[in-house]
């Protein structure tokens, strides 16, 4: 069910195209008659905080103590009776019942404005906490006003709002029919708040880099494209933040992070949204192994100060960050999860190429053995990651950033990081040696320019910047978003960003 001016609500009865004029026409009638949209209103006490206080005291001791308070919310339910009503008012995080009768707000503001109001209308209470006779904890209402007026009608407050779509569309409905929506909301919240308390503790400085770049760099993806009017130039929306923060460590910076909006012009799934939140940060002399007790002890930290144990639930399995993580290489992985595949397998093309056409895994003929057996753990195992995973030994045709292994130099000094079936995090000691990465660009803009989809990106100011020299630095990206979602327990990306994107909606 959904609100808009012309719908009918045939189980409840109510057309939501009359009862939208017939509001409008309310409030055209009460701003002629004086009715200013009031700002002069100051709650001293928030709905939760007097649930909290006083629900657990009968009404005789409420009746002792003789509370009175001012309070402002919004409408979501009615009782409207001849001399005396009770309503439901809702502000952010929770509700409570006022009683209000014509003997106590005078018979005329009774009946001429109190009745008239809707539900939606957000308004003030000043009153007397009680308790009915049914022991509802309740305020006894002295004096009461409008502030502001809904025009639009809402949906049936018992049914709920439980249309995604509608959700995630009109989210200001989401979080006023939902709790769990405005709770996982404030939670998103806390967690940003506990990662930039954690970072600081340990002496990470936070940084901001530009949204607006020139040169689209620090990952593989498709960028969203503008013009800058003044300067006459293209420019990209970031689509990460890597290359100016690792400007920043070259600068002499040595713990740095940045809580980042990602843009990224590509597909949308249950885990993928085009604008996200990411962490990345970056540390000297230190590599990748670092990077993984730094997880580590972030991800336990977070737990416990938002859930107060080390063990959680994720979708029915609990994912428990006291014990060690598990850790396998990518062909470790492919194998223990999938126990058709032999270790031979992946050393012959042929074979690779048939575990790829059984999978429906489309390659390439310039692709090598390293990248498509990175394709077939994406397809055959990342799903299957349920406990937190480090996957380490990754191809260095499939990391461009990463420095190379020292003895194994077909593969880099990288991990990622898996929980709940989601790639969480990436992190790798990073290339500092110019002659390498120059090389290394150059090759990956050699293999854009022969595909006509693709622009020809390269970085000749990111190479000078390494000319200068950069130390030994291990850097990690962190999807927020993914980690929001585990945490909160929810399986789809929209439902914990706040607007997701939407195709539009021509209704």
């Amino acid at each position: 069910m959904y609100v808009c001016k012309k719908n009918i609500d045939k189980k409840n009865n109510i057309n939501y195209e009359h009862e939208y004029e017939i509001r409008k026409k309310k409030l055209n009638k009460i701003k002629k008659n004086g009715f200013n949209f009031p700002n002069n209103f100051k709650p001293n006490i928030n709905i939760s905080s007097i649930n909290k206080k006083y629900s657990n005291k009968t009404n005789t001791q409420l009746t002792k103590i003789n509370i009175t308070v001012q309070i402002a919310g919004r409408i979501m339910k009615q009782r409207i009776m001849g001399k005396a009503s009770f309503i439901t008012i809702q502000d952010m995080q929770g509700e409570i019942q006022i009683y209000i009768s014509e003997k106590k707000i005078s018979f005329n503001f009774y009946h001429q404005q109190f009745k008239k109001w809707d539900i939606g209308d957000i308004i003030s209470v000043y009153g007397k906490i009680f308790k009915t006779k049914t022991g509802q904890l309740s305020i006894y209402c002295y004096k009461t006003n409008l502030l502001s007026k809904s025009i639009q009608p809402f949906p049936d407050k018992f049914h709920g709002l439980i249309n995604k779509e509608i959700r995630y569309r009109k989210r200001y409905l989401d979080l006023l029919f939902n709790k769990n929506t405005i709770n996982n909301f404030i939670k998103r919240s806390n967690i940003l708040m506990i990662i930039r308390e954690f970072m600081n503790k340990n002496q990470f400085l936070e940084v901001e880099t530009p949204m607006l770049q020139s040169i689209p760099g620090g990952a593989k993806a498709e960028p969203f494209i503008t013009h800058h009017k003044t300067l006459n130039i293209t420019m990209y929306l970031r689509i990460a933040p890597e290359l100016y923060l690792k400007k920043l460590i070259i600068g002499g910076f040595e713990k740095i992070y940045e809580i980042n909006r990602n843009f990224r012009n590509e597909g949308i799934s249950f885990k993928h949204n085009p604008e996200f939140t990411m962490m990345e940060l970056y540390m000297v002399y230190s590599d990748y192994h670092d990077l993984m007790e730094f997880i580590k002890h972030l991800l336990k930290y977070i737990v416990y100060k938002i859930h107060g144990v080390y063990t959680i639930e994720y979708q029915n399995h609990p994912l428990q960050f006291c014990k060690p993580f598990q850790k396998f290489t990518i062909i470790e992985a492919i194998l223990h999860y999938n126990k058709y595949i032999k270790k031979e397998d992946l050393q012959n093309i042929k074979k690779i190429k048939k575990i790829a056409h059984l999978n429906n895994i489309t390659i390439k003929k310039s692709w090598s053995i390293e990248k498509i057996i990175t394709k077939i753990f994406t397809t055959t195992t990342e799903n299957k990651l349920i406990q937190p995973t480090f996957i380490t030994e990754y191809p260095i045709e499939v990391s461009p950033l990463s420095k190379r292994n020292n003895t194994q130099n077909n593969l880099a000094d990288r991990f990622e990081f898996f929980m709940g079936g989601m790639e969480i995090a990436n992190g790798f000691s990073e290339l500092n040696d110019y002659q390498d990465q120059k090389e290394r660009f150059l090759q990956q803009a050699l293999k854009e320019k022969n595909r006509n989809d693709k622009k020809n990106f390269y970085d000749q100011e990111y190479i000078t910047a390494l000319e200068y020299g950069m130390p030994p630095t291990a850097g990690l990206g962190i999807g927020i978003d993914r980690l929001v979602m585990i945490l909160t327990n929810q399986t789809n990306i929209r439902d914990i960003i706040l607007f997701p994107t939407l195709k539009p909606n021509n209704k």
